[in-house]
């Protein structure tokens, strides 16, 4: 990934990067990041020495076909991880599952609290069984890093990005060793992921919202539904007082 996308990636938008002597050399931590765009798991690793491991979709690795065999090949080059999202709990436990097995290879493990894109830029309330109990469960510290810029670079449903340069800023590593042993216990796993994502917002100076993306997505969604139904019916109203 980083000789084949990562030079040509770094030539074409030039990201700018802060914050890179938080990062440790050699063994295990965790990069906890605001998610802005499909392309933030390209740009954070192209700033890195280290490989960064992030986890993605089953889906994108079992897809018959050509294209289905291409889709894989390339996430398995960049380093995602398939998660299979089947069973009781999902995505969930395989995620923590599998950020412990990377963690306790003493590598990096990429995650994103929010557990899915901002659909509007505004930083959105973390979800606190992944992060939190990986990183009890590790004792691995906590990196926040904030991605800039990128929803600009390319927006939801946008194939083609935009060139212009991008932001990574990483912030100090946050040690919950204070913690450790109560990975099971709801109000410290919402207390760790809080305080993360307030670092997070603090480097990227994003607008807060005390909501989870997830149900945003949703209400944006309905809401847009609601707005085509109504148009519908107007047109439909006013075809009927013309005839």
């Amino acid at each position: 990934m980083k000789v084949a996308i990562g030079g040509p990636l770094k030539v074409a938008f030039r990201p700018w990067v802060e914050g890179l002597e938080n990062v440790p050399a050699t063994g295990p931590a965790i990069l906890a990041s605001n998610h802005l765009s499909f392309s933030d798991s390209f740009f954070l690793p192209v700033v890195l020495d280290r490989k960064v491991t992030f986890i993605a979709k089953a889906e994108y690795f079992t897809t018959p076909g050509v294209k289905g065999r291409l889709t894989a090949a390339f996430f398995k080059g960049v380093g995602q991880l398939p998660v299979d999202r089947s069973g009781a709990r999902g995505a969930g436990e395989a995620a923590i599952r599998s950020g412990i097995e990377v963690l306790e290879r003493g590598e990096l493990f990429g995650i994103y609290p929010e557990g899915t894109r901002s659909p509007d830029g505004r930083l959105y309330r973390g979800k606190p069984g992944g992060l939190a109990r990986v990183a009890l469960a590790t004792g691995a510290p906590v990196i926040p890093v904030a991605m800039i810029d990128t929803e600009k670079i390319q927006p939801p449903g946008k194939v083609m990005p935009k060139l212009m340069r991008p932001g990574i800023r990483i912030g100090k590593p946050l040690d919950f060793s204070r913690y450790q042993g109560m990975e099971h216990d709801r109000f410290v796993l919402r207390a760790v992921t809080d305080e993360v994502m307030y670092e997070i917002m603090k480097l990227s100076g994003q607008e807060y919202v005390d909501m989870y993306a997830t149900a945003a997505k949703r209400q944006i969604a309905e809401a847009a539904k609601a707005a085509k139904e109504a148009e519908k019916a107007q047109k439909a109203g006013k075809k009927h007082d013309e005839s």
